[in-house]
């Protein structure tokens, strides 16, 4: 099967690529202008140059394919540069489905986020679940993955969490108990790359999230573990950390924006068994992610 893959140059989606090279599959990668070197193995899948934000180029990459994986999505707005949840998200989802009904691409994975809803509390919530109704009603073959944190080596997150596990204390937003589902990148990856091929996927939304359900406060006690360090967690409250940081957001560099912080304290769990179910998968444990992670 002839695959194009939007945001093949992210975390996830270098192993996406991998897992459908792995099954057999010809790639077609979308790639912005000067980002090929984000791709971990150029040499293996046929690149187009464009953008999500084109019908144009998307219909290019897409003629003489059979399925179309969507990864594109972002976790930070930057209106000030034409980045926003709307654009990025809705519109881009929109333009992708556009496009493969003008090509005829039949087949489509979309990725969307665990919490996704229509009344959610962040703009990010908002149009992951827009762009999850404009996939519903596409008439395409589609399957949308919702995934809890995805941890695995080279994401951003694991490698946010490991560099505060080095400092010795750890800060941490309230009280820490939070709870997640982490679950590893590359079962993500196996579940896309499968979901092409699954009939029972099809017309599914699946929830995606790693067989231990655990705390904030618990995944920073893994990690440190993990790295064989230890480490002295420090809660913050956090109303006076919302307010610094409704100030500082706007700054460059900042780390953080409110609505991140509104959506952690949320926490991320599901019922992930479909999900393994379905596509024929094994769970992996958070501290074997974790050790995948890091060695």
């Amino acid at each position: 099967m002839k695959v194009f893959v939007t945001g093949s140059t992210g975390f996830v989606g270098n192993h996406v690529v991998q897992a459908l090279l792995d099954r057999g599959h010809q790639v077609r990668a979308l790639v912005r202008q000067r980002s090929e070197f984000k791709l971990k193995r150029p040499e293996d899948v046929e690149i187009i140059y464009g953008s999500v934000t084109s019908t144009a180029d998307l219909m290019q990459g897409m003629q003489g394919c059979d399925a179309v994986i969507h990864l594109v999505g972002i976790i930070r707005a930057l209106p000030s540069k034409g980045v926003t949840f709307e654009r990025l998200h809705t519109e881009a989802t929109a333009n992708v489905i556009a496009a493969a009904k003008e090509t005829g691409v039949s087949k489509m994975v979309h990725m969307s986020a665990l919490g996704a809803r229509e009344n959610g509390p962040t703009p990010y919530f908002r149009t992951k679940f827009a762009a999850e109704e404009l996939v519903r009603q596409s008439g395409l073959h589609y399957t949308i993955f919702r995934p809890s944190l995805i941890f695995g080596r080279g994401g951003e997150a694991i490698k946010m969490f490991a560099g505060m596990v080095r400092t010795f204390v750890v800060p941490i937003i309230g009280d820490g108990n939070y709870r997640f589902q982490p679950v590893n990148v590359t079962t993500v990856a196996q579940g896309f790359a499968r979901a092409l091929e699954v009939e029972t996927a099809q017309g599914r939304t699946l929830d995606v999230g790693g067989p231990d359900t655990i705390t904030f406060n618990e995944v920073m006690d893994a990690l440190a573990r993990v790295m064989g360090k230890t480490i002295v967690k420090i809660h913050m409250p956090v109303f006076p950390i919302k307010a610094a940081t409704s100030v500082l957001e706007y700054f460059p560099g900042y780390p953080l924006t409110t609505d991140q912080i509104t959506m952690l304290l949320e926490g991320s769990t599901c019922d992930e068994k479909p999900f393994y179910e379905i596509l024929g998968l094994t769970p992996v444990s958070l501290e074997q992610t974790l050790r995948e992670a890091l060695w």
